[in-house]
């Protein structure tokens, strides 16, 4: 079986978290996108230029610890402006999601570029207050000096660039089905969303 869920929302709305859980529920292979872009972003941050580091990247960039920081995020949001750089990163991107056994991407542009066809369409979105708090208690829970008002800043800004970009803007695509999770807990949330692969899955 070839079915493709397509995952888009804003930083910290849960999108995450509900594409690894719905992987693992339906046996699917998962691809967080965002970690490309994170990976191309720390690359720029040590002076390499955005082009040549999507053009080179390589799987062992995806894992180190500091993809995770804010700094890296709005690099990431800086990098996935320029076109070169994604056009560099879709065929990587279309490659997994056609694989035999069914593939969940989560990003930004994944229902409206990447997959336009697949099967399965979710925006997931939140409140930018709700989802400022959690990024703050997941940044301040390992360590890093932020505060609430500095996070909430950097996910406004984030939304504005990411939505008001030229190429590939952050918006729910043409048949998604959008889930608020201002005020779901994560097992509603994933729940909610297994109800659409199943009835997929059925036709």
């Amino acid at each position: 079986m070839t079915l493709t869920v397509a995952i888009d929302g804003p930083a910290a709305s849960g999108k995450g978290t509900i594409s690894k859980r719905l992987a693992a529920e339906f046996g699917f292979a998962h691809l967080d996108t965002g970690l490309l872009y994170r990976a191309v972003g720390a690359k720029m941050l040590v002076g390499v230029e955005p082009i040549e580091a999507a053009q080179t990247l390589e799987a062992a960039d995806l894992t180190p610890e500091n993809l995770r920081t804010a700094e890296v995020a709005q690099a990431a949001s800086k990098v996935a402006t320029i076109e070169q750089v994604r056009a560099a990163l879709i065929d990587f991107q279309r490659a997994f999601a056609a694989r035999a056994g069914g593939a969940v991407l989560d990003g930004r542009d994944i229902g409206t570029v990447i997959c336009p066809d697949a099967q399965v369409k979710l925006f997931v979105t939140a409140s930018a207050e709700v989802r400022a708090e959690r990024r703050y208690l997941e940044l301040a829970g390992k360590g890093h000096d932020v505060t609430r008002d500095g996070v909430l800043a950097d996910v406004v800004e984030r939304d504005r660039r990411d939505s008001e970009r030229a190429v590939a803007p952050m918006k729910p695509a043409e048949g998604a089905v959008v889930i608020d999770t201002s005020a779901l807990d994560i097992e509603a949330a994933v729940a909610r969303a297994s109800q659409f692969i199943r009835a997929a899955i059925k036709t």
